[in-house]
């Protein structure tokens, strides 16, 4: 049991190791550093809650399940640090989230002091690393102690349900966000499941029945579930988002390496940075957007726009739609203006009066326009164009 909840552990430092880029460098966004310090506290609670971790901090301090209400103080810190991210993370006026935080600390903190105050009026004289819940339910003060943080649990969990409940329809078709708000809403019920459980073994307790195996057997599975989902979904978002945004970059890296390639004649605007061999490829994506938007904005005064005009319209009335009609015009122009351009040619008659079409549109628009057409267009304007 102490391995499966250190593994856990491990999984959620993974995570927090995943974070910290984000919150080193988000400066004093505080959402960033909420969600570091959440998984700060989920690795704590599994960490301290496995059978031997918890053996070993009782023998280090020499008090017969002190363990306790430190895993229940981390436990419940971890429950009040979901609710006010979970708050803050939906919004609302900065009133509002002032209010709920002290709130938040304020009651969550009494909660935590009153867990030390019964574990030091209890006399719990026999260790228990496992069955801790149920041994002592009916012992004074450590009765007390096991029913507040479990209530303390509970409520927050059931608080934060709702407000998932209530926002999961607002976050509808917004890709990633709505994918964490789901694995919070599932990890939020397994910790109901979890909050059950304890709490009906507890009970059963009281009235002599023994189901100690619902405390003992069910419940640390399904925390261990909950705990994972929960670091999952508040993680997902932003891992999602950043593996999209890099898929994109990707993207449309190759999408212009044709228009690029075709511009490489044309003179640099300013000094091409070298990048290193490792640089990002959002990097090297920006470095290919600017050179290329330079070469087009100086190839635009040598373009022929009437004949563009005429190639376009001719694409428009072959079936293509208006916006690819003028990518493929652009594309076919492009090499006649390169050569104007290193021969110092005049300018053509009627300088261009709009702008060009989207790079990107014009590059796949290459990859369809073999260039002995586009030479075409340049000896043969009088010709249809066909599809």
């Amino acid at each position: 049991m102490s391995s499966s909840f250190w593994l856990i552990g491990v999984a959620l430092a993974i995570g927090l190791i995943y974070k910290l880029p984000a919150v080193l460098n988000g400066g004093r966004n505080p959402l960033a550093r909420q969600v570091a310090g959440l998984l700060v506290a989920a690795v704590c609670v599994f960490f301290f809650a496995a059978p031997a971790t918890i053996a070993a901090v009782n023998d280090y301090v020499g008090i017969p399940n002190i363990a306790a209400p430190w895993v229940y103080s981390l436990l419940t810190g971890f429950s009040a640090s979901c609710l006010l991210l979970i708050v803050k993370w939906r919004g609302g006026t900065p009133e509002s989230l002032r209010r709920t935080t002290w709130w938040v600390y304020g009651s969550y903190g009494a909660l935590i002091v009153a867990l030390w105050a019964c574990f030091a009026l209890s006399d719990p004289g026999v260790e228990r690393v496992r069955d801790l819940d149920t041994y002592y339910a009916t012992t004074p003060w450590m009765r007390e102690m096991i029913l507040l943080y479990l209530l303390g649990h509970t409520v927050a969990v059931l608080t934060t349900s709702a407000l998932l409940w209530t926002w999961e329809s607002r976050v509808r078709g917004t890709g990633w966000l709505h994918v964490g708000v789901v694995l919070l809403s599932l990890g939020y019920v397994l910790n109901f499941a979890y909050d059950i459980a304890k709490l009906t073994a507890v009970t059963a307790r009281w009235v002599g029945a023994n189901l100690d195996h619902l405390s003992t057997s069910v419940a640390p599975p399904v925390a261990g579930t909950s705990g994972i989902l929960v670091a999952l979904g508040f993680i997902v978002p932003h891992a999602g988002e950043r593996i999209t945004q890099r898929a994109a970059a990707r993207r449309e890296y190759r999408a212009l390496a044709p228009l690029a390639e075709m511009l490489r004649p044309v003179p640099a605007a300013s000094a091409t940075v070298v990048l290193g061999r490792f640089a990002s490829r959002e990097m090297r994506l920006t470095q290919r957007r600017t050179f290329v938007r330079d070469a087009l904005r100086q190839l635009q005064p040598y373009m022929d726009v009437d004949h563009r005009d005429e190639i376009e319209r001719a694409y428009i009335d072959s079936g293509k739609k208006p916006a690819k009609a003028r990518a493929l015009a652009d594309a076919s122009v492009i090499p006649a203006a390169i050569t104007r351009l290193q021969a110092g040619d005049g300018l053509p008659a009627r300088a261009p009066d709009s702008d060009i079409s989207d790079p990107v549109s014009i590059s796949r628009a290459m990859r369809k326009l073999p260039r002995d057409r586009a030479a075409l267009w340049d000896a043969r304007p009088e010709e249809s164009v066909t599809s």
